[in-house]
């Protein structure tokens, strides 16, 4: 293997965290070009994919792959290429690798070993679904893929339901109209959900629609649930009179305390009245 990191003015010994294109090839940053082009091999989560990519560029680097399921075999490799002065890349099919995604135990790895990693930022499906969604929220959570089981799945949403910002989602197809399904009832039906599929593809569409309309929708063209997507979702809806913040220390305290203890705490947290706080706390235990 060839060490040509030094004469195309890269690190030696140093592992390139590179992102690639979600789907258009033309969204590959220049920088990015540079180091694919310089580095001594790069590892992939599919070579077939990445040769496309690396193919439509006319570089001919070495590949490897590196995937959830060989990524113990694979950073092994990547550490003894390091140790030999190698200088690699690292990239995803799509996107910025280590993100829910393959890679981010073999940057730790290289990095416990004292090796650098560093960053080639580019194309995200997270940010490029937010930065198209109108939502309006200051803050948002990335998630990524909520798990697979309903029953799991319906947990991890009531524990994400208070919380103050967006919520950012990753799914596959053929778990779309289920995961909708749960985000319909276990969130607001009034919260807006952006359904961003196929990111800068052909087919590429992102709709903005109430959570309570989603799964119709869905279900009216079998072409929208095709495809790879991302899922937002507006904050909660404010309770009259009650800051979302301060509804959600009541929710914690309720899950563990009785309702008056509750009550009482969660107004000397937040410093709303304890009769509002009351009703709240009565509605959300479902007693009239």
């Amino acid at each position: 293997m060839r060490h040509q990191a030094a004469e195309a003015g890269l690190k030696t010994a140093a592992l390139y965290v590179v992102a690639t294109p979600l789907g258009n090839l033309g969204d590959i940053g220049a920088r990015a070009l540079e180091v694919l082009r310089g580095v001594d091999a790069v590892a992939c989560e599919d070579t077939r994919h990445t040769r496309r990519l690396l193919d439509h560029y006319g570089i001919r680097a070495e590949t490897f792959s590196l995937h959830e399921h060989n990524e113990a075999a694979a950073t092994a490799r990547l550490l003894r290429l390091l140790h030999e002065g190698c200088t690699l890349a690292l990239v995803s099919d799509a996107g910025t690798p280590a993100v829910s995604d393959p890679g981010a135990r073999a940057v730790a790895a290289v990095r416990a070993a004292g090796f650098e990693v560093i960053p080639v930022p580019g194309p995200n499906a997270a940010v490029a679904a937010l930065s198209a969604s109108g939502l309006t929220d200051p803050h948002f959570l990335f998630y990524g893929f909520l798990p697979a089981k309903e029953a799991a799945r319906r947990k991890a949403l009531a524990a994400l339901k208070a919380l103050p910002c967006t919520l950012v989602f990753y799914e596959a197809p053929h778990r779309i109209e289920e995961t909708v399904a749960d985000l319909a009832a276990e969130l607001e039906p009034q919260r807006t959900l952006v359904i961003a599929r196929e990111l800068t593809k052909l087919f590429e569409s992102i709709v903005s629609l109430p959570l309570a309309e989603a799964s119709s929708w869905l279900a009216a063209d079998e072409n929208r649930r095709r495809g790879e997507f991302v899922l937002a979702v507006s904050a909660p809806p404010p309770v009259e009179g009650v800051p979302v913040e301060a509804e959600r220390v009541l929710e914690l305290l309720l899950a563990e305390l009785p309702l008056k203890q509750a009550v009482k705490l969660a107004a000397g947290i937040s410093g709303i009245s304890k009769n509002s706080l009351y009703d709240l706390a009565l509605e959300k235990k479902g007693t009239p």
